[in-house]
């Protein structure tokens, strides 16, 4: 089955009410301090956050803002609608484009989305590798990278169409991620990258 643009739009906004109800109630909940939330396929999911995350992240939002400028528009840990049943993420890094405003309802559209990192965490390494793989590719979001700390490894996936990424390759943290060619076009250093 062919996505088009059209029903991307609709498949994102077809759960959106249901979405905000459920994220409504997350900000009336306690989620404990230091733990990360967000709906993949419906279901919640909360995860620690932690330092060696956040070293990962650290230097990706650095390396965008030396290629950029320090006014590139980079979030982390913001709620973003991705196509698919439900389905609320909240990226460790997103690149938005230039010039893209946000919805009527103050959030950023997936389609606006040029970059996405995520560092795997062990308790929802499945979703990176699996449900939000599928649905960053079907949102077409141009480079996804996964840094995978337990590993070392970074996972690079480009080139979406109809739901997949078609180009994927591994490289070894210490060895420079080449995104030379992509809408993100530097070289991300890796050499400093924590393992856990």
């Amino acid at each position: 089955m062919t996505v088009t643009e059209t029903d991307r739009i609709e498949m994102a906004d077809s759960d959106a009410r249901s979405l905000d109800e459920m994220f409504d109630r997350l900000e009336r909940f306690q989620v404990p301090e230091g733990y990360k939330v967000e709906v993949v396929r419906g279901a919640v999911f909360m995860s620690p956050q932690r330092d060696v995350d956040w070293y990962i992240i650290r230097r990706t939002v650095r390396a965008l803002e030396d290629r950029f400028g320090m006014n590139v528009n980079v979030l982390s840990d913001v709620r973003i609608d991705f196509p698919g049943y439900m389905n609320g993420f909240c990226p460790d890094v997103v690149k938005v484009a230039q010039g893209a405003e946000k919805t009527p309802q103050g959030r950023w559209r997936c389609e606006d989305i040029e970059f996405v990192a995520e560092v795997i965490s062990r308790d929802t390494a499945a979703n990176d590798y699996g449900p939000k793989k599928t649905a960053y590719a079907t949102a077409e979001v141009p480079v996804y990278l996964i840094a995978d700390p337990y590993t070392g490894k970074c996972h690079l996936y480009t080139e979406p169409k109809d739901g997949v990424y078609h180009v994927e390759s591994a490289i070894d943290f210490g060895l420079p991620v080449d995104l030379t060619g992509t809408v993100v076009d530097l070289a991300l250093a890796t050499d400093e990258f924590p393992r856990d």
